[in-house]
């Protein structure tokens, strides 16, 4: 039985997935003609309606979920009363899984506008769904190892050309930006590998991006959306999750404001150092969190 449900909802999914990625081709076509035509207004309307498409693909999959009763997902709140899906939010979240996408577009859904998050270049190149990201402005960026970048820093500055381009479009109306900040999904194998792990169940947070993000929208950013997403009784792969061997999920989502000391511009080096502090902070508690969680499902 498990197969076969595993076989509907993926098939229910990438038909999703591909019936809403012909409005989406057609209108990322209409909007370069009038980027062409140096026509800003009428772009910036067409992103609006391109990102109905992301509403419309987070729908669908949500109901196939419930229907199909892939996952039990319990979340717990804090400091939500105040988000609107009229505003601007930095979504940050531990990885474990592919199925952490799924997780929060379909919880954040009804609070928060559209999910942007950031995503490796080489996805780029899967059929579709790597096309689509594209269209819909999502930040790509290059997994480099420490030797790459020291061997050519501008590498570096490649990737926050890049952040900056989408920050700048994701000013034109109200987004949503999503940050794994271990930069990968979290492994037994790929914590042993950390140099000097600081951590108990998440890996050591990478502060590059969401710096360049705090900093480029500044003037928009609302609050911080802090998620803690876990699998109590073990992460489930992408197969697993649609065959419904999800049994159960748990999120807490805290809300908190933003310091002004970690969108200050004027001084590079003290807002870097502001935000290092701060991510620290938040991933202390959320490894406290993540303990305590595991601790009572013993």
């Amino acid at each position: 039985m498990r197969p076969i449900i595993g076989i509907l909802s993926t098939t229910l999914v990438v038909s999703n997935l591909i019936i809403n990625s012909v409005p989406l081709f057609l209108m990322t076509l209409l909007r370069i003609v009038v980027r062409l035509l140096g026509l800003k207004n009428a772009e910036s309307q067409v992103a609006r309606w391109a990102d109905l498409v992301i509403d419309s693909w987070v729908v669908i999959n949500r109901f196939i979920f419930r229907t199909l009763g892939l996952a039990r997902i319990e979340v717990s709140w804090e400091n939500a009363a105040e988000l609107n899906k009229d505003r601007w939010y930095l979504v940050v979240s531990n990885h474990q899984s592919w199925t952490d996408i799924f997780m929060l577009q379909t919880e954040l859904y009804d609070a928060l506008p559209p999910l942007k998050f950031f995503t490796k270049r080489q996805l780029l190149y899967i059929p579709v769904f790597g096309q689509a990201m594209w269209a819909l402005d999502f930040p790509y960026v290059r997994r480099m190892s420490r030797a790459q970048i020291e061997a050519n820093p501008a590498l570096l500055e490649v990737d926050r050309q890049a952040i900056r381009a989408a920050c700048e479009k994701f000013k034109n109306h109200p987004t949503t930006a999503l940050n794994f900040l271990e930069g990968t999904r979290f492994t037994a194998e790929k914590y042993e590998a950390q140099a000097a792990p600081r951590f108990q169940h998440l890996l050591n947070p990478k502060t590059g991006g969401v710096t360049q993000v705090l900093a480029a929208l500044s003037d928009r950013l609302d609050k911080l959306v802090d998620v803690t997403i876990d699998y109590p009784d073990g992460v489930p792969s992408f197969w697993e999750f649609m065959q419904g061997r999800c049994s159960r999920v748990t999120m807490h989502i805290h809300c908190p404001e933003i310091p002004e000391a970690i969108t200050d511009t004027s001084d590079e080096e003290a807002r870097r150092d502001a935000v290092n502090q701060w991510v620290e902070t938040l991933w202390q508690t959320k490894d406290a969190r993540l303990a305590s969680v595991r601790e009572g499902s013993a």
